[in-house]
């Protein structure tokens, strides 16, 4: 899925030259400016070449997606449309993996529907979770941490972020569109929803961009995220005009299933288990958009901007199913009259991870 940019030739360097060669980028590493270490902390590690070509990109060798508009020389730069709100590393820390019981047939039939979407993904992307493997339990035959044929390393992460976040794009974009004709065929307003759900739809395009920084996907991968895209576009566009409650049940409980994702990602870091992670900064277009501090802008903080933002999603879209779909107003961008009182807002000072109820919102 990803292309290769090492030919065969490159694994039969000699091991004695290649350590020699990864002791001395990391010692310019710590001495270079921020704009080389992130190419530098790529070639510490030489890694074999994928027979399926799934494995990362060089940021030298990246393809720019999103290049600046040639023929406007009077922009310097185009700012997003939604700035995101500042989130502190406390807030990050906190979130935890919630999972809110099914209560009624709607509740049942979206998280069935993300158990079966869940399976497909995870057979798409190679992707089996391994407790044992993943808490690094000692193999008693070997002596050594346990290890799967399905153990998760940076190449393979990549892959199922850039195929997940692909997809989390467009049930934002979808709910957005539908209430939009909607509003204009009763011709009254939406009371909020429609900005809420179109900037959920902008933050997961931001965190594919910023994947797309690290790896770049390949025709295979490509074709992939189009079919994808064909049939979960249709499918929740139906769904949708149906079942608006069970359309955003089913966002929550797939929200459920990224926080779990990049937890598992963040625990894999935090193990020494994706080595080519230790010393990565994150692209500057994520340092721009989530105004990551200094000091703060390595892989991992890149993982727990993106996870609080999975957990913000996972409250917006279980809230919503709680309410009343033509009637009540947005709760996240309300102003209440007790600004004391507990209540929904745009950051995650007062996250719940299972969503608000209605009688504690309107």
């Amino acid at each position: 899925m990803f292309a290769t940019t090492h030919s065969t030739k490159s694994t039969l360097v000699n091991k004695e030259v290649a350590s020699r060669i990864s002791a001395a980028l990391r010692c310019r590493y710590h001495n270079s400016t921020p704009a080389t270490r992130t190419t530098i902390a790529y070639a510490i590690h030489i890694r074999q070449p994928s027979r399926r070509q799934f494995s990362s990109t060089p940021p030298s060798k990246l393809k720019e997606y999103f290049p600046p508009p040639p023929n406007a020389p009077n922009i310097k730069l185009t700012g997003p449309a939604w700035h995101h709100p500042v989130y502190t590393e406390e807030q990050m820390n906190k979130i935890v993996v919630a999972h809110r019981e099914t209560q009624n047939w709607s509740d049942y039939v979206a998280l069935s529907m993300v158990r079966f979407l869940r399976g497909a993904m995870d057979m798409a992307t190679w992707y089996k979770h391994d407790p044992e493997a993943a808490a690094g339990l000692i193999d008693p035959k070997t002596g050594k941490p346990k290890k799967t044929k399905s153990a998760m390393n940076e190449r393979k992460w990549l892959v199922r972020a850039l195929f997940l976040e692909s997809v989390a794009g467009v049930p934002g974009m979808v709910a957005g569109m539908l209430r939009h004709l909607h509003s204009l065929r009763r011709m009254r307003r939406d009371n909020g929803w429609i900005e809420t759900l179109l900037e959920e739809a902008y933050n997961e395009r931001m965190h594919l961009l910023t994947f797309l920084k690290l790896a770049e996907p390949g025709w295979f991968m490509k074709f992939m995220i189009l079919g994808a895209q064909g049939v979960f576009f249709n499918g929740f566009f139906v769904a949708y005009l149906i079942s608006p409650r069970t359309a955003h049940r089913f966002v929550g409980y797939l929200e459920e299933e990224a926080v779990i994702t990049y937890t598992r990602m963040i625990a894999d870091l935090d193990a020494g288990k994706l080595p080519n992670w230790d010393h990565l900064e994150a692209p500057e277009i994520a340092v721009r958009y989530w105004n990551m501090p200094e000091n703060h802008r390595t892989m991992r903080d890149l993982l727990l901007y993106i996870r609080a933002d999975e957990a913000k999603h996972r409250e917006v879209n279980h809230t919503l199913g709680n309410l009343e779909q033509n009637e009540d107003p947005n709760p996240f961008v309300s102003t209440y009259k007790d600004p004391n009182m507990p209540h929904p807002t745009k950051g995650i000072d007062t996250i719940k991870p299972i969503g608000w109820e209605r009688k504690d919102v309107v």
